[in-house]
């Protein structure tokens, strides 16, 4: 077995851990795996990404189902639309330029970890009720909409479909991560098959990881309830922000790739200065003031 083929194996159990612990982040991280540690192109990693993570999320949901941490109904509804969506969305992406299509999946990363960052609103906690009557028209269109960009870019299902859920079902956050697992395995099966009309898959190493990742799911569910969620999601997030920026630059012409590097550090730089100078609640200022304000030991 290859070195290279071993550390595409190890990362693979940061996909499961990634889906096991938040409900999501797994194509987040095996496009770029597949890409720029396996080889692949963008659209067979694409493709893959779908079958990887559809298949690690089956498994995942089972443990959560277990716990009572699954509404079916509501994530039947929601997956049932984003099938649609997303069997189109692999469709189109078959034929479009795998140039185009990492572009569009690292700005997915920008917005996706920019999301993390801010953290979700905690107006459900787990002893809120939960809604049995969804507004049907609505999850069907945001279902659809979801699904479209999972199967066109390979990423966007668990951090898009997490938060829609809350809102639209009123769920507390641990049932909408466990709903949301049934949602992604139905979208990621969905824009699978859109892509395997025009793509060829390395099947070898693509059911290695998706055995790694299975693995990392089973650890994650177990860890899930241990690790503090807003460490683990702000430390995932500002990973994924870098993930993003570098398939970015990558992407850029040569001539381009400094200047955009130097742009997002300045744009990193000033809102850091923003924040702090002049938002009450930024969590850089904040978070100096709670240590300050600290106790010190007798």
């Amino acid at each position: 077995m290859s070195a290279t083929l071993l550390l595409v194996l190890a990362l693979s159990v940061v996909i499961g851990l990634s889906l096991g612990v938040l409900g999501g982040g797994g194509s987040i991280l095996t496009v770029p795996i597949l890409v720029y540690v396996a080889g692949f192109d963008a659209k067979e990693a694409i493709a893959a990404s779908l079958f990887v993570v559809g298949v690690t999320s089956v498994v995942s949901v089972i443990s959560h189902a277990r716990g009572g941490r699954v509404m079916w109904r509501t994530g039947l509804i929601f997956g049932a639309a984003g099938m649609a969506g997303a069997f189109v969305g692999g469709l189109l992406g078959g034929h479009i330029p795998g140039q185009i299509l990492l572009v569009a999946f690292a700005i997915m990363m920008v917005a996706t970890s920019v999301a993390m960052l801010r953290g979700r609103k905690k107006n459900n906690d787990a002893g809120a009720p939960v809604k049995h009557e969804l507004p049907l028209g609505r999850v069907l269109l945001d279902g659809a909409v979801v699904g479209l960009v999972t199967g066109l870019v390979g990423a966007g299902g668990g951090f898009l479909v997490v938060p829609a859920l809350a809102l639209l079902g009123g769920l507390p956050m641990s049932v909408a991560v466990g709903t949301s697992l049934v949602v992604i395995a139905m979208k990621s099966f969905a824009g699978l098959a859109g892509y395997l009309t025009t793509v060829q898959l390395d099947w070898g190493t693509t059911l290695g990881v998706t055995a790694a990742a299975i693995v990392g799911s089973l650890i994650g569910s177990k860890l899930a309830g241990r690790i503090p969620e807003t460490a683990l999601r702000k430390a995932f997030g500002w990973f994924v922000l870098a993930m993003g920026t570098f398939v970015l630059i990558e992407q850029a012409p040569p001539a381009l790739q400094w200047p955009i590097a130097a742009g997002i550090a300045a744009l990193t730089a000033a809102t850091a200065g923003i924040c702090w100078f002049f938002i009450s609640s930024c969590p850089l200022r904040n978070r100096g003031r709670r240590n300050a304000d600290a106790p010190s030991p007798a």
